[in-house]
């Protein structure tokens, strides 16, 4: 459905002092869609994971905040045990629940409580995945699994969600399949705008009446096509007209004398940076609050990782956001960059005069 070629891993960033290679844009990147189950899948994956620690958005954790009260207002956060299946991207909700009286069961015991919150999608075998999942929670306990629905990334284009690692791609239909696999049901479901739509779902051991959130989610998917070859393959399009604009946007910058910095050493830039053909000649560098990344480089370029405060310190004349669901958290933390931020998108950068801090 969506082809890449040969990209750097998403997840290895070099040292900054060392020399570009050729050899760092060598991995093939693909989107399958499996006519079956309509599960989105990554075609294939020849690298080795080299995750550096990321520090943990704002963004991520209000939303955490967020659903955990949702549930409970529900009445779904019930029992004493919590189990929790981590992210490689880091974060965690224990502390949310451990603040309501949770404690953690032991890691060989189910709990009333399991959490997965973007980490099932990291996981090459998904059927194996789903069922840890369902073997570690109680007999009437609860699943809740929080994704980045792929109606989402359809509608909205975003390709760049494709990336090494990343394994599967869900439609609420396909992970529903993969649940009822597991022995398990859908009892309800939250929306949330992170990322542009993401769904976080309740599941029970057993079978049961889908709750009518669930029907309208799968009507609204339907809507868009989210599991239609015809639909997922327009990604290639927007692949196409995503690198074009940067492209274009970093030569017009250029040649205008402004000085262009990054905020976001992202793994979703990767990519993009590496076929946009980006470098420290009209990318100066790229901030980022992980101390894990700063003194590295983007790979595949000569682009540098710095520090926030090295990047307010520089004044640019633009700040290219790679993670627009950061706009609200950098405008308050670097007053100082405001009217400077450029929204990662080709709307955004198709669209003069070259700053957009909407959202």
């Amino acid at each position: 459905m969506l082809d890449l070629g040969k990209v750097p891993a998403a997840d290895h960033f070099p040292l900054a002092a060392d020399p570009v290679s050729v050899d760092e844009a060598t991995h093939q990147l693909a989107m399958d869609l499996c006519g079956n189950c309509g599960l989105a899948q990554l075609a294939d994956d020849d690298t080795v994971t080299d995750e550096p620690r990321g520090v943990e958005p704002q963004a991520l954790k209000d939303q955490a905040a967020d659903a955990v009260a949702r549930v409970q207002e529900a009445g779904w956060l019930t029992g004493a045990t919590v189990r929790e299946f981590g992210s490689p991207h880091g974060g965690t909700w224990i502390p949310l629940l451990t603040e309501r009286g949770f404690s953690e069961a032991a890691a060989d015991a189910p709990a009333d409580v399991v959490l997965d919150c973007f980490g099932i999608m990291h996981e090459p075998d998904q059927r194996a995945a789903f069922a840890a999942r369902a073997a570690a929670t109680a007999p009437s306990g609860v699943l809740l699994l929080q994704y980045h629905s792929l109606s989402t990334i359809v509608a909205q284009g975003q390709w760049n969600a494709l990336r090494h690692g990343h394994f599967a791609y869900y439609s609420l239909r396909a992970l529903l399949r993969l649940l009822a696999d597991a022995g398990m049901h859908p009892t309800a479901a939250w929306e949330f705008d992170l990322y542009g739509g993401t769904v976080l779902i309740a599941a029970q051991h057993g079978r049961g009446a889908i709750p009518d959130v669930v029907t309208d989610i799968l009507r609204r998917e339907d809507a868009v096509g989210s599991t239609s070859p015809t639909a997922v393959s327009s990604l290639q399009a927007a692949m196409d007209k995503h690198v074009h604009s940067l492209s274009a946007w970093l030569t017009a910058e250029h040649a205008a004398g402004h000085r262009v910095y990054a905020y976001g050493a992202a793994s979703r830039a990767v990519a993009l940076f590496a076929m946009a053909k980006a470098h420290s000649g009209v990318i100066t560098g790229v901030a980022d609050a992980s101390p894990a990344k700063q003194g590295r480089r983007m790979p595949a370029t000569d682009v540098p990782i710095i520090s926030p405060e090295a990047l307010v310190a520089a004044a640019p004349d633009r700040v290219l956001l790679t993670l627009p669901d950061l706009i609200g958290e950098v405008r308050a933390q670097f007053p100082r960059l405001d009217g400077r931020w450029v929204i990662d998108s080709p709307e955004s950068l198709q669209q003069p005069p070259w700053t957009n801090e909407r959202m």
